[in-house]
C-alpha cells in the first residue's frame, strides 16, 4: 500500500533513493543550482507529499493541449443524465440499417422512455461480448449494468436529425468498469452515424481509441500525479511524480 508506504517514509530519519547507484550523493542545493536536464543520486528526507489520500492522485490529461483535469464524480455523471432524460426519443432514429432499436417504459412514477440501440455487423447482431450499444434516457445504474454484460455503452440523446453524444463532462463510452472521457477544449464531438464505419468493418474491434476517433473526440487519459518535498542539511526539492 502506497499511502502506508509514503507515512512510514515520513516516519524514518533518513529516505535512500537507490537509482544510479553508480553516482555519489549529491546536495539539494547543488541540484536547484544546477541547468537541467541532470542525473543525481541524493540522501534525504520526506517532508511531505501531496495529494494526501491516493485516489486525488488520478487525473485527466489531454496530450494534444497538455491540460490536466479532475475525474468527474458520480454526482456529476448522474445530473447530466437526468437533463438527458427532458429530450424526448426521437422514433425517426429508431431501427437503422446499422442499428436495432428496443424501447420501453419504466414502471415507476416518472414513466421513464429508454430506447438501447444495439449496433448491428452484417445486418446482424452480434454476442452482448462484441456488441456496442447506445442508451437514450438511462440511468447511472441501468448504464452500469448494460456495462457489465455488453462491450460497449454510449450515452446519447435525440436530435432531429441524429443521435448525438451528451455534454463530455460525462464519459462518452463506457467499457467494463471503465468509463472514458474526451477533452472539452480539444474535441469535436460528431454525431453517431460515424460509428456505422467502424461497425462495417470485417471484425469490428470498438476500440475505445479508434471509437473516439471516429466521433471527434480527443480522449483524455488517466494519469497517476504526486508531489514529494524532499529535504536534506543544505535545502528542500520538490519531486513530481507523473505517470500514465
Amino acid at each position: 500500500d502506497l499511502e502506508l508506504h509514503l507515512q512510514r517514509c515520513q516516519q524514518l530519519s533518513v529516505t535512500v533513493l537507490t537509482d544510479h547507484q553508480d553516482l555519489s550523493n549529491t546536495e539539494l542545493k547543488t541540484i536547484t543550482n544546477s541547468p537541467a536536464p541532470q542525473q543525481y543520486r541524493i540522501r534525504a528526507k520526506l517532508r511531505t507529499y501531496k495529494p494526501q489520500k491516493l485516489h486525488q492522485s488520478v487525473k485527466l490529461h489531454c496530450s494534444k493541449c497538455n491540460s490536466l483535469q479532475e475525474v468527474p464524480d458520480r454526482d456529476a455523471f448522474d445530473l447530466i443524465l437526468c437533463d438527458s432524460v427532458g429530450t424526448a426519443p426521437n422514433p425517426e432514429l429508431q431501427n437503422t440499417s446499422w442499428y436495432e432499436s428496443v424501447t420501453w417504459t419504466t414502471q415507476d412514477q416518472k414513466k421513464r422512455e429508454i430506447v438501447i440501440h444495439f449496433v448491428k455487423h452484417d445486418e446482424m447482431l452480434q454476442h452482448p461480448e462484441d456488441t456496442l450499444l447506445m442508451i437514450e434516457g438511462g440511468t447511472l445504474k441501468e448504464i452500469w449494468k448494460l456495462a457489465k454484460r455488453f462491450k460497449c455503452v454510449i450515452p446519447v440523446r435525440s436530435t432531429e436529425d441524429d443521435l448525438e453524444l451528451l455534454d463530455l463532462s460525462a464519459p462518452f463510452l463506457l467499457q467494463g468498469n471503465v468509463k472514458y472521457y474526451g477533452c472539452k477544449q480539444c474535441s469535436t464531438p460528431k454525431p453517431m452515424k460515424n460509428l456505422s464505419s467502424i461497425a462495417a468493418e470485417q471484425q469490428p474491434s470498438w476500440e475505445p481509441t479508434e471509437i473516439a476517433q471516429v466521433l471527434g473526440i480527443e480522449l483524455l487519459q488517466y494519469v497517476f500525479i504526486m508531489k514529494f518535498t524532499l529535504v536534506d542539511e543544505t535545502g528542500a526539492l520538490n519531486a513530481y511524480l507523473f505517470d500514465y
